[in-house]
């Protein structure tokens, strides 16, 4: 179990994206099990990097997969968009480079107790990310209104059949409290028409549930900006989506970032004041090659986007 932590997406295309420098500091906010700080660290023995990230069992994989570098490598448990304390404790102003990874591990996933995948019938509806947090997926399935379960897997699931999805929960809840993913999932199974129904029709109320359970959109677009006005001159930014919520903040973003004077046409000044910050560089993101989405199946869903920043 501890070596799928190790398997870390687009692992090339990321070292080319942030086009690591001798001596240069990276901030890696979901370190994971350290795959990808292994080698960014590994690129070059003068290189240092602080990386964070809310799962203890994540940091202490990645403690030990990082010790040969431990004088180079600065830990923290804790969400990446508290950059701005954590580089303030590390003594840091300005970066080389930034890495967000986003999604779950598959050390999350494949591990029965924490609750993640729809495919392990006797987990218990946990989910989350920070195992020190209180709030589960459990009193999310248990304690929303119809009307609010319906909203997350509409909004974070982008699953057409939401409101049955809701409905039915609503109505198992009252005879008998949902603990289990096996549980959640016959429910979700049983809401859509069998012509619809696929091995994985859970999954996309899963993935709802916990973007609410962990808040992983809840200021986002402000994190990206502050880690990007952290980077110096032609520094670069990586960030992995697996879905289009996040994918679609990030484009949003990049393009807010990319963008000069938003002043009306008609105006024969600019009063706004606002400067361009980055450049693009992946018009369209990337995703993965046909030997990686085989050899690793998590990464048929990953893209990635780059920016360096001017």
């Amino acid at each position: 179990m501890e070596q799928s932590y190790h398997r870390p997406v687009l692992l090339k295309e990321v070292l080319e994206g942030l086009c690591v420098r001798a001596g240069g500091l990276y901030f890696d906010g979901t370190v994971g099990g350290g795959g990808h700080s292994y080698a960014i660290l590994s690129s070059n023995d003068t290189v240092r990097l602080i990386g964070t990230d809310r799962d203890a069992e994540a940091i202490e994989a990645a403690g030990k997969r990082l010790s040969p570098f431990q004088d180079r490598v600065r830990l923290y448990k804790t969400d990446y968009r508290r950059y701005a304390e954590i580089l303030g404790r590390a003594g840091a102003e300005e970066l080389d480079g930034v890495l967000l990874d986003f999604g779950i591990s598959s050390h999350q996933i494949d591990d029965d107790r924490r609750g993640f995948s729809y495919r392990k019938a006797s987990a218990p509806l946990d989910m989350r990310m920070d195992l020190g947090s209180p709030f589960t997926a459990e009193a999310v399935v248990n304690g929303y209104t119809e009307e609010k379960l319906y909203r997350v897997i509409r909004d974070y699931g982008e699953e057409r059949f939401a409101s049955a999805i809701a409905r039915n929960i609503v109505r198992q809840r009252e005879t008998e409290r949902i603990t289990t993913c096996g549980m959640l999932a016959s429910i979700v199974e049983e809401s859509i028409p069998p012509k619809f129904r696929s091995a994985a029709c859970a999954r996309q109320t899963f993935q709802a549930i916990r973007i609410e359970v962990n808040s992983e959109l809840a200021g986002l677009r402000e994190c990206i900006k502050g880690l990007v006005r952290h980077l110096k001159p032609g520094g670069r930014i990586c960030i992995i989506s697996f879905h289009s919520l996040e994918d679609r903040i990030v484009k949003e973003t990049f393009a807010e970032l990319n963008s000069s004077c938003t002043c009306p046409k008609e105006f024969p000044v600019c009063v706004c004041g606002k400067k361009k910050e980055i450049e693009i560089l992946t018009k369209k993101p990337i995703v993965a090659g046909e030997r990686e989405r085989t050899e690793n199946p998590r990464s048929k869903s990953a893209k990635l986007r780059i920016a360096k920043k001017i």
